[in-house]
């Protein structure tokens, strides 16, 4: 038997995290709940500093659960990268954001593989987490590990597995949603499940390569991107044909079989669906393929922002309003209901555009106090009273959170525009128009 194998069934495997977001974080914190010695890495001092005395910045991760594992000796943060040479596993959970070009940047996978190498040691398994083009597990980590004089599938080993955070979820966490893996060989693949099945209670499907399960994860991703284009192209012809689209869906779904309800928006953010699709694009590039349906289905939901800002003049100028010197209140910023996350939200996309309009913004979220968009700091509302509202000239729902009062906010409020059907119990509809 493997000598990492070995290890991970005595409990004696040291496991490493590279990268303590929401994704890494979660991970670690399983890791070291199952009863492994486990090292998170991170740049970021402040995140180190709050890991090792005990507190979560993360909703998905309990104050609870970290303060236990930090007390019990099995979870430790650091920004040493040196202290990788102690770990037998290491997943790498990193950011792979777009760059201005709208490619993929993975110069943080790169420099992090690079800067590892002097430290990596004969049976290590490095399992990447972060979502990417498939591919850059053979093409790119795979030369660059071998650099240290190690052989992948001899010496180490080396796998792909996507990460599948969905960030508020009730149901499915880190610890129960299944696991597709993909190594370089049988043996890293056999290696990657064991790790999963040793930490995880959730069924681990193996796959015959990394270049598979990179491609599995931008088809989870991209699937919901083409759905949600159609439903937020759908929702302008419906706005345009006097139908209530949401009502629409609720209607299709009534069939038990050949249809998921998808719903419209003001775009989508977060760090997968609104990325994954251009990863594969331009991967697609290099083989004289343009990927035609996925690249419509991104232009509308890219747009959707820019829509919303002009449905959004529409309604005050009904009102005899112009957007320009007029006051909006927004609803929401983190990219989806309950969570406190707003990378790549739309919500921030359509505040900029209706600034653009020379509109003067306000912002209520209840989970979010601050955010920073280009270097500027914007501050929320505190709370959400009733001269805030009877005050703007309009109130756009960007996020349903549903610790909201609707009805309140609908009592008071002099026009609404409901992006995200968030007000689909108030009984009084006179004041609020739909996307």
């Amino acid at each position: 038997m493997n000598i990492i194998k070995k290890k991970l069934i005595n409990k004696t495997a040291i496991l490493g995290v590279i990268g303590l977001g929401y994704v890494g974080l979660p991970l670690a914190a399983e890791k070291a709940k199952a009863g492994y010695k486990t090292i998170g890495f991170d740049i970021n001092e402040s995140k180190v500093e709050m890991v090792n005395s005990g507190t979560s910045y993360i909703r998905d991760v309990s104050n609870e659960d970290i303060d236990k594992i930090t007390k019990s000796g099995l979870f430790i943060a650091t920004t040493d990268l040196k202290q990788v040479a102690m770990a037998d596993c290491i997943c790498i959970c990193l950011p792979t954001p777009l760059d201005k070009y709208q490619q993929p940047d993975i110069s943080y996978v790169k420099t992090l593989a690079e800067n590892i190498v002097p430290y990596m040691h004969k049976d290590t398994l490095i399992v990447l987490e972060s979502t990417t083009y498939p591919g850059t597990t053979e093409e790119l980590l795979k030369p660059i590990l071998e650099t240290s004089g190690l052989e992948c599938g001899i010496d180490f080993f080396l796998a792909f597995s996507p990460e599948r955070v969905d960030s508020g979820n009730q149901i499915y966490k880190t610890k129960n949603t299944p696991k597709v893996v993909g190594g370089i060989t049988s043996e890293c693949t056999d290696i990657a499940v064991a790790l999963y099945e040793s930490v995880l209670e959730a069924c681990i499907h193996p796959v015959s390569s990394p270049a598979v399960a990179e491609m599995e994860k931008i088809l989870e991703n991209t699937y919901r991107n083409i759905n949600i284009g159609l439903v937020n192209e759908l929702a302008i012809l419906s706005n345009k044909m006097g139908i209530n689209f949401w009502e629409v869906i609720d209607a299709a779904k009534s069939k038990p079989y050949g249809f998921e309800a998808f719903y419209p928006g003001p775009g989508f953010g977060g760090h997968c669906i609104p990325l994954d699709p251009y990863y594969l694009s331009w991967k697609a590039r290099e083989y004289g393929f343009h990927t035609s349906m996925i690249e419509s289905s991104m232009i509308i939901n890219d747009r959707m922002p820019e829509y919303c800002a002009e449905r959004a003049s529409k309604i005050l100028n009904r009102e005899k309003k112009a957007i320009n010197g007029s006051k909006i209140l927004f609803l929401g910023i983190a990219y989806k209901r309950d969570i406190d996350d707003f990378r790549e939200s739309p919500a921030i996309r359509v505040i900029e555009e209706v600034e653009k309009l020379g509109a003067e913004v306000f912002y209520y979220d209840p989970y979010i106090s601050e955010y920073s968009e280009n270097g500027v700091i914007k501050k929320g509302e505190s709370d959400l009273k009733k001269e805030l509202i009877e005050a703007v000239d309009l109130v756009i729902i960007t996020t349903d959170h549903t610790n909201v009062d609707y009805e309140f906010v609908q009592k008071y409020a002099k026009a609404i525009f409901d992006t995200r059907n968030g007000m689909k119990n108030v009984k009084n509809r006179d004041n609020i128009e739909l996307l």
